[in-house]
């Protein structure tokens, strides 16, 4: 019996199928193959306007993965990689940022930059949108934002646990609409994805020992045998 078959699988298969075209390009001088791989992002596009009603065209989506193509190893695609951070103080509540672009309530995170370990990227990052000084504490999670639900562009959190050091509440007027320290029991709304890091970030607050949460591997990646 077949399995069915949601929008997020079928972006997942899209994103893959665009990543291996995309690092084949990056890899191979044959215009046989090139010709092949710009015919697999051109089936790959398909998928994900096919899943996704808010999806641009599929010529832009088509036209975005050539243009990112690289040669060699920088042409290899892998997913990015963004850093959150889960920040408690002393009343044992958390620093939550509402998204300026989803309006979404969640741990502050962003882009990993160059130039910066994680652990400083996650310090920058609260400096930077709520105005809190933090000091790291702990590794919590590393988490495949496809697995979270996310939509758009592949990445990998890496997330840490950090404590308020200092600093005043300061929104940062592009990518947060408002910020504020929250109890287990005073959560705003709306959450993104709370089942997945509530529970984990209020222990490592309250400080407990937590094991890092990680996404275990699935019993069949790519359904291999579903349905016989």
């Amino acid at each position: 019996m077949a399995q069915p078959v949601s929008e997020l699988d079928l972006i997942r298969w899209s994103e893959a199928l665009a990543g291996i075209a995309r690092t084949g390009l990056g890899f191979t001088e044959s215009l046989y193959e090139k010709e092949r791989y710009e015919e697999i992002l051109e089936v790959a596009a398909d998928i994900r306007v096919a899943a996704d009603e808010g999806s641009p065209p599929l010529p832009e989506i088509v036209s975005e993965w050539v243009s990112s193509v690289g040669t060699g190893v920088t042409g290899y695609v892998t997913p990015k990689v963004a850093v959150g951070a889960v920040v408690g103080n002393d009343r044992h509540e958390i620093l939550l940022i509402q998204r300026g672009d989803s309006g979404f309530w969640l741990y502050p995170t962003g882009w990993a930059d160059i130039g910066y370990s994680p652990a400083e990227v996650a310090v920058k990052e609260v400096a930077e949108e709520t105005g809190i000084r933090a000091e790291p504490v702990r590794l919590i999670g590393v988490l495949d934002g496809q697995r979270f639900g996310s939509r758009g562009l592949p990445f990998y959190s890496v997330v840490f646990h950090l404590r308020a050091v200092g600093g005043d509440l300061a929104p940062h007027p592009l990518e947060a609409r408002d910020v504020g320290w929250f109890t287990r029991d005073t959560l705003p709304e709306p959450l993104a994805g709370p089942e997945r890091w509530v529970d984990l970030a209020f222990a490592a607050i309250r400080g407990e020992p937590v094991e890092p949460l990680f996404d275990r591997p699935r019993p069949e990646t790519w359904r291999r045998g579903a349905g016989s």
